[in-house]
């Protein structure tokens, strides 16, 4: 069983549709004790990161994540689900992760330049497609092409302390991580399940991944 996990700070039907698509036996879950069997594991998150942690605490949901995660069995962040894994979130203040992979969480500037034209500026929160350059082999990206284009929406983005967590960069006025990866974690700052066919492809990828 896959289990999505229901904080009350995902984009859950979307997700679960796209998983169910790849054949993935899903269950949108608020319940611990359910949570607690699952094989698979998927932490979505849209919204601010300290009320996206304070929702899966006040949930109970704190505690199969940790113990999902310490039986090395597949876990899925996406979006502020992977910005929860870090150690340190600076959105409105400094609010402690859940500290799986060491580094921060930090905002965009509030001007960003376009790199390839100095004089066009880019709004924040970035919004659309953008381009993907893996950084590491991976079994999730498998038959997804390198410099693949996935779709994207934040305003913060992962600051790592260590290099060899970063399964994939994308550029935003400056590089920044569009994917991480740990063990049995993997984690996408963009939204697989808004990201058509190669969304799905690293969603099937998931779902048949042994760590």
């Amino acid at each position: 069983m896959i289990a999505l996990l229901d904080y009350g700070s995902g984009n859950l039907r979307s997700v679960a549709k796209a998983v169910e698509k790849m054949g993935g036996d899903v269950k949108i879950t608020q319940r611990p004790e359910e949570a607690m069997q699952a094989n698979y594991m998927i932490l979505p998150g849209v919204g601010a990161f300290a009320d996206c942690r304070r929702n899966l605490e006040a949930a109970n949901l704190l505690e199969p994540v940790e113990h999902h995660i310490r039986a090395g069995k597949p876990f899925l962040g996406i979006c502020v689900g992977m910005q929860l894994l870090y150690t340190t979130s600076h959105e409105f203040g400094c609010h402690p992760g859940l500290n799986h992979i060491p580094g921060q969480v930090i905002p965009f500037a509030t001007t960003m330049v376009d790199p390839a034209d100095d004089k066009r500026h880019l709004k924040v929160p970035h919004m659309g497609w953008n381009k993907v350059r893996q950084q590491q082999p991976h079994p999730l990206w498998q038959g997804i092409p390198d410099e693949s284009h996935f779709y994207f929406v934040h305003s913060f983005h992962c600051q790592p302390e260590e290099n060899s967590t970063v399964a994939a960069i994308s550029e935003y006025g400056i590089p920044f991580v569009a994917a991480a990866c740990k063990d049995n974690i993997f984690a996408t700052q963009f939204h697989p399940e808004k990201s058509q066919r190669l969304g799905l492809k690293l969603l099937e990828n998931f779902l048949s991944w042994q760590p």
